[in-house]
């Protein structure tokens, strides 16, 4: 359990460390694309639907947990559920980790691609050459090692490190995007891209694809249902509130993306209107590594202006990189391991498992893939938890404390209710997109995307951690655990 000492100095810097565990390169390589490619202002009015029916109610939920059990997700499941149930914290703590392991390879292309900008590498003749002479290339391990490095060496600082990178790292992330967003929008022609991305089409959103897409959005780009809040919140001062802190996160991590994509949406409407569909319809390697460089290139103090998004996709990530090395060494340390020692054995696990993800794009995607989907599923143990619990207990136990600066109301069990809901059907229609046409198309466990690879993957973590759950129950809570009485913290 960790010591009820180490702390957050304050509440600003507790924020600035949540913030920067949610946003992320999702916010602002994944945001616009998705965005422009579901309908742009209809898209919008989905994604802030979804914002308040799955990752606020989650962000409340991983707050009240880590506060209120001061454990990483092992213990808290079994401090929730009990004992037995101690294997859903593992995969939760799994899912966010497994991303780690590539998360610090994407990492490492945004040094890349922040060097070669500093430098005038990139914008590249023709569009792409750099990407492709780098990607999956020697080069792209050594960032990837350099990346893990930079987010080990944060972490090993403790608590306070982390705050004193997140009060250096946010404040100046939130100065380099609006500063990209208010170029962005003095160009001639951004307009066309303000009034694509703020104007709804009503009739749009009968498409049940828009709303799925909005949904999946604010699963991956929050940090909702990760295990991250839960574990910074482990660190929160006894009498620190909780309700208002998640939607300020929530708020906070929409409002970048917002940014993020006026920034790239108004700059292709006026530098590149003709290609326009060709670059938001481009994956999210090919709209930040390729078409960024050549939008940049083409306008007036460019090069500048395309150094200073870098630095900024660099800041996101990294800040996002300590989160999940502090969730993978909290959980460690529950184990049983000192802090340096946890600290050592993420860092070189981090190290080895990145390696593939680093030199094959196959295997990045599939990884990618298959933990982005597993990130439902964490989502959906966490509402169960609650449930099982009893979801009124719970809110006005863990939630709605004598320190809160808001009071939550009963529409907060339903929202938890319509997790459960919403985590199924999102699994089934990503499983659904990668179908095959036939047998081997749709369960070979080893393709890049398919439905086999995703459930053969999920079975092997799944069993072996129900398998070795005692083990993991006993090595965190010592005594085997005990799931907390009703209205007792």
């Amino acid at each position: 359990m960790a010591s009820r000492s180490v702390v957050f100095s304050s509440r600003g810097g507790m924020l600035l460390a949540m913030v920067g565990m949610a946003v992320g390169t999702g916010n602002i390589w994944r945001f616009p694309r998705i965005a422009a490619t579901n309908g742009g202002g209809s898209f919008l009015v989905a994604w802030v639907c979804f914002l308040l029916l799955w990752s606020i109610p989650l962000l409340l939920l991983e707050f009240g947990m880590g506060k209120g059990t001061r454990s990483g997700p092992i213990g808290a499941f079994a401090k929730t559920l009990g004992p037995k149930f101690g294997w859903m914290g593992a995969w939760v703590a799994w899912t966010a980790t497994a991303i780690m392991f590539y998360y610090s390879v994407v990492m490492g292309w945004t040094i890349q691609f922040l060097g070669a900008s500093v430098i005038g590498r990139v914008p590249d003749t023709p569009p792409g050459s750099f990407w492709e002479g780098y990607a999956a290339s020697p080069g792209a391990l050594i960032t990837h090692v350099i990346a893990m490095g930079l987010g080990v060496f944060v972490v090993s600082k403790g608590v306070k490190g982390i705050e004193t990178a997140a009060r250096f790292l946010i404040p100046s992330l939130v100065i380099l995007v609006v500063v990209l967003a208010i170029r962005a929008v003095t160009l001639p022609g951004a307009s066309e891209g303000l009034a694509f991305l703020f104007t709804p089409d009503w009739s749009a959103l009968a498409s049940y694809e828009i709303w799925l897409q909005a949904l999946t959005q604010n699963a991956w780009d929050t940090g909702a249902g990760w295990g991250l809040v839960l574990c910074y919140a482990i660190y929160m001062r006894s009498r620190e509130d909780t309700a208002l802190n998640a939607f300020v996160i929530g708020f906070g991590n929409n409002t970048m993306s917002l940014l993020a994509g006026i920034m790239v949406l108004c700059t292709v409407f006026a530098v590149m209107p003709g290609a326009a569909s060709e670059i938001v319809g481009a994956d999210n390697e090919g709209i930040t590594f390729i078409w960024v460089p050549q939008l940049f290139g083409t306008m007036p103090f460019g090069q500048f202006f395309l150094v200073i998004f870098f630095l900024a996709l660099v800041f996101a990530a990294w800040s996002s990189l300590i989160a999940m090395i502090e969730l993978a060494s909290r959980v460690v340390m529950d184990l049983g391991l000192p802090r340096g020692q946890a600290i050592a054995v993420v860092g070189i696990a981090g190290l080895l498992m990145g390696v593939p993800s680093a030199l094959n794009m196959a295997f990045f995607q599939n990884q990618d893939f298959v933990w982005g989907v597993g990130l439902m599923l964490s989502g959906f143990f966490f509402a169960i938890a609650v449930l099982r619990y009893g979801v009124s207990d719970w809110r006005n136990t863990f939630i709605n404390t004598g320190d809160s600066d808001i009071h939550i109301g009963a529409w907060w069990d339903w929202a938890i209710r319509l997790v459960v809901v919403q985590a199924v059907v999102l699994i089934g229609w990503w499983l659904w997109q990668v179908r095959g046409e036939g047998l081997a198309e749709n369960w070979t466990p080893f393709a890049t995307f398919n439905i086999g690879t995703v459930l053969f993957q999920w079975a092997v973590v799944l069993i072996v951690f129900i398998a070795a759950n005692r083990f993991l129950v006993n090595r965190t809570l010592g005594d085997g655990g005990s799931a907390f009485q009703k209205g007792q913290p």
